[in-house]
């Protein structure tokens, strides 16, 4: 009886892992650090500047530079190069792009390592870093921008002009990062197991609804090769 009960017994779970992908008004920093929470597992996100800075031997102001995040171009560039000769030229632009696919590539590498152990991923690509992990839950969340205004308004406490150049902002900073890094399309919804209108439920509800999705996530032959 015993026996037949050992033998009968479910194999283990592997850690929670939870892949994140916010517009900006959905409250992705909040949720996914209560999701994390919930699942007893990491945070990655507050991890990842200081650690990629140290394996890349560079400022955690560089990695910042670099990360997904409403800063154009020419800001990221000032962080990146401050204090060199000239910012217009070839070999300036160049150690740019070199730079920037070095750290990238590093936080793609901490993102896939990390993840083994569990963890809560917010932005940076994770549901295609970690597309080919079988346990990862791939979640999307959104909702119409003029929602996601009125939300920033309230959380922020800013005015409606304010709120929406935020809201453009980071939109499009989150979809280059994603096409930079990626040549992918990061609301496409192929990428995810769950898409969430953020704006239609509060911060709880959508905790709610991604800690109970990990629990019934069932990984598929199929999640690795998509």
């Amino acid at each position: 009886m015993a026996e037949r009960e050992a033998t009968g017994s479910e194999p283990k779970r592997s850690p929670a892992v939870v892949t994140l992908a916010a517009l900006y008004g959905t409250g992705g920093d909040v949720i996914g650090p209560r999701v994390a929470q919930r699942l007893g597992v990491a945070f990655l996100d507050r991890a990842i500047p200081a650690s990629v800075a140290a394996r890349a031997d560079v400022p955690q102001e560089v990695v910042a530079a670099v990360d997904e995040r409403s800063r154009s171009r020419g800001q990221r560039l000032l962080a990146l190069l401050a204090g060199a000769p000239s910012l217009t030229a070839g070999p300036a632009q160049d150690r740019w792009l070199l730079e920037e696919g070095r750290i990238r590539a590093e936080i793609r590498r901490f993102v896939a390592e990390a993840a083994r152990s569990g963890g809560v991923v917010l932005g940076r690509g994770g549901a295609i870093v970690l597309r080919e992990t079988p346990q990862a839950l791939h979640v999307h969340l959104g909702g119409p921008r003029q929602a996601r205004v009125a939300r920033v308004m309230e959380t922020e406490g800013v005015d409606h002009a304010t709120a929406e150049r935020r809201v453009k902002s980071n939109d499009w900073a989150r979809r280059e990062y994603v096409s930079r890094a990626y040549s992918a399309d990061g609301d496409d919804p192929a990428l995810y197991h769950l898409m969430i209108d953020a704006t239609a439920f509060d911060v709880n509800a959508c905790v709610e609804l991604i800690v109970t999705a990990a629990a019934l996530h069932t990984p598929r032959s199929t999640d690795a090769t998509t």
